[in-house]
């Protein structure tokens, strides 16, 4: 857990489907429950065909506005690699980037209309994150395994959010987020939600201590 300075700015992204809108509001409900001010806003394009859809998350008392101005955001977490391509711009030059590495082909795709480089994707993302300093600050989890493996695909933005908390950035402790996100979710989902949410955290927080990277324990 990193201590509010004046606001942490998370921008989520990704297609219809994966859970983007409930990971938001989960981070949102947990900055409120740890005291922090926030506001919140998403925007659904056609949301149930696999279209693209953000959330924003705005933390702190120097926020006047829902919305992240480009170049603004701390943190950039996307379910999908495509979608986090297209919200990059949003990204600070400082900021961190944690992007599900399982595509979700879309339909121009699969017709044969376009294509989908999955390696350009990812070198792009390299490449833009790692312009301006060393420091590693692109993270790449295959989220949709590890939500597999919690018991379902559905999972995803519970690994996702656990993973977010590996980062050890947020300004509220892993306990406070994965309180919320139990809260949250339907009852007899808790325990898979609980254990696709630990495989992320794990994943990350491993991965940050192997490199000497800022993982920190929030429990």
């Amino acid at each position: 857990m990193r201590t509010l300075q004046s606001r942490f700015d998370i921008l989520l992204a990704g297609v219809g489907g994966q859970g983007v809108v409930l990971a938001s509001r989960v981070l949102a409900a947990a900055a409120l429950k740890a005291g922090l001010a926030t506001k919140t806003s998403e925007t659904m394009g056609m949301a149930q065909r696999e279209g693209s859809v953000t959330s924003h998350v705005r933390i702190g008392t120097q926020v006047y506005s829902p919305l992240i101005s480009q170049g603004q955001a701390n943190l950039l977490v996307s379910l999908e690699p495509a979608e986090a391509v297209r919200n990059l711009a949003f990204l600070h030059h400082s900021g961190w980037l944690l992007v599900n590495t399982e595509a979700v082909i879309p339909v121009t795709v699969s017709a044969g209309l376009s294509k989908y480089n999955d390696d350009k994707i990812k070198a792009y993302l390299a490449a833009y994150v790692g312009k301006d300093t060393k420091e590693e600050r692109l993270l790449l989890i295959d989220g949709s395994k590890l939500a597999r493996e919690a018991g379902s695909e559905k999972t995803l933005n519970s690994v996702m959010l656990g993973a977010v908390c590996g980062i050890g950035l947020l300004p509220m402790t892993q306990g406070v987020v994965l309180e919320t996100l139990l809260h949250m979710v339907p009852p007899r989902t808790a325990e898979m939600n609980k254990k696709a949410f630990n495989l992320g955290y794990e994943e990350i927080n491993l991965r940050l201590a192997d490199r000497g990277g800022q993982c920190i324990n929030t429990n």
